[in-house]
């Protein structure tokens, strides 16, 4: 290799073939932990939108399939459970054949300005049939909710005092782990979700023999029986399928493996006395399969037995340690380092503490905990993650617990390839499969056009119509930004296979909006509508407050980028045809960003006042982040329209929820604006964390989570532009010293690095594929060739 010119920060490139299957040390004791027990006792309140602040304490645990919050409590256990696909409802036809007819007419009335009439027209007919998402409360009406699996409960019968109690969640082995000590004997508890053996084990010891004796037993809100058959406790039951009957059918299995004493099984529960060890193991799965129009057809009966004993036959060091291969397999890619303190402090105090001052090791917590929550809510052949997961305790959860197409299922995995975590990203993707179908009927049926569309939310069942208010439900971009995470998957990893396997998806949503769009009368420009921009409401010309325009720049800039990322795959796929030209026509005639008077990016084709200025949605600033239209160095106006905008959007009070605080880190960060970045992410450990590290929308969403670690990833490292951006929003409060090695980079580039009082001291890309590859930093530019496999360091 040429030695490269003198650049500044660095002087040449020096190549080193090195192992690539080293892992970066994670920092000790990366756990959360509390000297409290959440209390197990205290009921959840029936109210689905109200928060159990003993919930919010309660530690997750999952395997992509299987869910359980653990509470820790000492004189009763409770261990709170969800499996991925535990929904209420049933597949319903819920498209509208109204709907198209008057389409024409409100295009008209919206270009002439007559908004009042056209809203009240689009509120009539660009509606779904049927009752869609029970205007979210949708746990008893076709739609459905995700629901909790119920209960597992560990009754110790025992109300004597305890002292020296600990509780941890170990974030590098993803065990929760508890002590205390009572009636003069140290009792410990360790709980962990396998993914390899689709099992949730529990090790109930003590420091003294006889000493471990409970009552054991399954629980659920509704719809449940238990019964005992041989050395199982089994909770089953059918959900509601909002069609007046019987739905979704699950079972819950539960064993216990004992060292001395005795155990009995009766109908409703498991008594162990006296023993020295206890092992409880439960599985848990549903008939449900990812399958349009049916979507059932799993064994669970069969599978759930068959893990159980597969289990059983382990012992308990098998179990562990093959869960912890699996997990650490992917954890350990990724290690951030900011502070090099001890972690003396309890996780519910540094959150207290963090109100009023900076907390760089929780920065670090709050990071590696998003990439916990993935693995552990994401795995390759399950369901996505939702909004809240995988974790939720009531059978009716906020918003159904479902996946909102216009922000937060695509925020839950924004992080996901940055943070070296791919695999985890496939479910996203089954679930655009999945959607194909009723998709492409709801196309037919609501517009008359080809390829498929979805609007801002959906469901297990293949839900793809609009809402049942089109003031919010009528945001026709839900596809457009799905279909941007299939090229962000091959951007990152190079994947030739996994883009054509795609690619008819890609397509199929281009093809829609191909058909969708129409020239604006008064520029030619090609123009979406009728559209929202999410959940955003304007004051019209004619004085009424609307929500239902034409060309919302949102939809304009996710169907610039759709057709940038067509462009993209066919050039990769090396197609070429009429079709494609026709899209590259279409792209160039799409109406562009505008900059209004103010000097803000406008969020409509025309200057409306905002009716809320502080609107917790900034879906105008898509271009800017997920997307890259808009560039600090490509666009710079632009990019200062943009930031205008997030201005005023803080200043009138904006990023209010968890998630929307979450999404002004990434903008940002894109901005290179690092201490406002840093801003944003306080606000989130502020005022939107909970004791246990859950974000808060409120109520509990975990979009926040993977919100902010995609945030303090994209303050690390950016590659959307084409060059890898080092350290492009390094914020004051970490400039000391810190270091991050795994995280992944556009082109199928892996990037270390270290810094020392702003400035970067050492940095290793790894190549997996080879190719070219571009370095940025501090102003400076460097380009060379890789080879696959192989380490580049440049000298700093």
């Amino acid at each position: 290799m040429n030695i490269l010119k003198h650049l500044g920060w660095i002087s040449c490139l020096t190549l080193l073939i090195m192992s690539c299957s080293e892992q970066p040390n994670q920092k000790e004791n990366l756990k959360l932990w509390y000297t409290e027990p959440a209390k197990a006792t205290v009921a959840d309140n029936p109210n689905g939108w109200k928060d159990d602040p003993e919930w919010l304490k309660a530690l997750p645990l999952g395997n992509g399939a299987l869910g359980a919050m653990v509470f820790g409590d000492v004189n009763k256990e409770r261990i709170q459970l969800n499996e991925e696909s535990m929904w209420s409802g049933s597949p319903d036809d819920n498209d509208n054949p109204e709907a198209y007819l008057a389409q024409a007419k409100i295009r008209e009335l919206l270009f002439n300005g007559n908004y009042k009439e056209a809203t009240k027209l689009t509120q009539q007919t660009q509606i779904c049939k049927g009752k869609g998402s029970g205007h979210g409360n949708g746990a008893t009406v076709p739609f459905g909710c995700f629901q909790t699996l119920g209960d597992l409960w560990i009754d110790f019968e025992n109300q004597s005092d305890y002292d020296n109690y600990y509780r941890e969640l170990d974030l590098e082995d993803a065990v929760v782990r508890i002590s205390y000590t009572q009636g003069g004997v140290r009792y410990k508890r360790e709980i962990f979700t396998s993914h390899p053996d689709q099992v949730m084990v529990v090790k109930l010891t003590a420091d003294k023999p006889g000493a471990i004796s409970f009552k054991s037993s399954l629980t659920r809100p509704e719809r449940f029986q238990t019964k005992s058959e041989g050395d199982q406790l089994i909770m089953y039951g059918a959900l509601d399928n909002g069609k007046g009957g019987e739905g979704l059918e699950y079972m819950t299995r539960l064993t216990a493996l004992n060292k001395k004493g005795t155990v009995n099984y009766n109908d409703d529960s498991i008594v162990v006395e006296k023993a020295d060890e206890v092992i409880l193991l439960l599985t848990a799965s549903t008939n449900y399969v990812l399958e349009y129009p049916n979507y059932n057809g799993r064994d669970y009966k069969k599978l759930t037995a068959a893990n159980l004993e597969k289990s059983k036959q382990r012992a308990y060091k098998e179990l562990l340690e093959s869960h912890k291969k699996d997990y650490q397999g992917y954890f350990g890619r990724v290690s951030l380092n900011l502070s090099a303190a001890p972690d003396t402090i309890p996780t519910n105090v540094r959150l207290q503490n963090v109100k009023t001052s900076s907390d760089l090791q929780l920065v670090e917590q709050l990071f590696q905990f998003g990439r916990y929550l993935m693995i552990s809510s994401s795995r390759p052949g399950t369901l996505p993650a939702n909004l809240q997961g995988i974790w939720a305790n009531k059978i009716q959860t906020p918003w159904n617990g479902d996946y909102h197409t216009d922000v937060n299922v695509q925020m839950n995995y924004w992080m996901a390839e940055v943070t070296n975590l791919g695999e985890m990203h496939l479910p996203l993707f089954d679930l655009m499969g999945a959607i194909q179908e009723p998709g492409s009927k709801t196309a037919k049926v609501h517009y008359n056009a080809s390829g498929w569309v979805v609007h801002p939310i959906t469901n297990v069942w293949g839900y793809t119509a609009p809402g049942e208010s089109a003031s919010w439900g009528m945001h026709v971009g839900g596809g457009a930004w799905l279909t941007t995470h299939i090229m962000e998957h091959y951007y990152f990893t190079l994947d030739k296979a996994f883009l054509e396997q795609t690619y008819p998806i890609l397509k199929a949503s281009t093809q829609f909006y191909m058909d969708w769009l129409i020239p604006d009368p008064k520029t030619g420009e090609l123009v979406s509508g009728p559209s929202v921009s999410p959940e955003n409401t304007f004051v019209a010309p004619d004085g009424s407050k609307s929500q239902i325009c034409m060309g919302p720049a949102h939809d304009q800039q996710v169907i610039w980028q759709l057709f940038k990322n067509f462009i993209d795959a066919s050039q990769v796929l090396e197609i070429d045809n009429n079709f494609l030209v026709k899209v590259k026509e279409a792209q160039g005639l799409l109406a562009k960003p505008k900059i209004g008077a103010d000097g803000r990016l406008m969020e409509w084709q025309e200057a409306f006042e905002e009716v809320e200025p502080g609107h917790r949605h900034i879906s105008h600033l898509f271009a800017l982040h997920p997307g890259y239209q808009i560039d600090l160095e490509t666009t710079p106006d632009l990019a200062q329209a943009a930031k205008k905008s997030l201005d005023f959007r803080i200043k009138n009070g904006g990023g209010h929820t968890g998630w929307s605080a979450a999404w002004l880190i990434n903008q940002y960060a894109r901005l290179g604006e690092g201490e406002n970045a840093n801003r944003s992410l306080h606000t989130v450990l502020a005022k939107s964390t909970s004791i246990n590290l859950f974000g808060q929308h409120p109520p509990f969403q975990m979009d926040a989570n993977f919100g902010a670690t995609a945030g303090i990833a994209e303050m690390l490292l950016q590659s959307q532009s084409g060059a890898i951006r080092l350290l492009p929003a390094l914020p004051i409060a970490w400039e000391s010293t810190g270091s991050v090695k795994g995280l992944c980079a556009r082109g199928g580039f892996v990037v270390d690095m270290a810094w020392t009082d702003a400035k970067l001291t050492e940095v290793k890309i790894h190549s997996k594929h080879g190719g070219p590859c571009k370095i940025s930093y501090n102003g400076k530019t460097i380009r060379f060739e890789t080879e696959s496999g192989q380490d580049y360091f440049p000298s700093i």
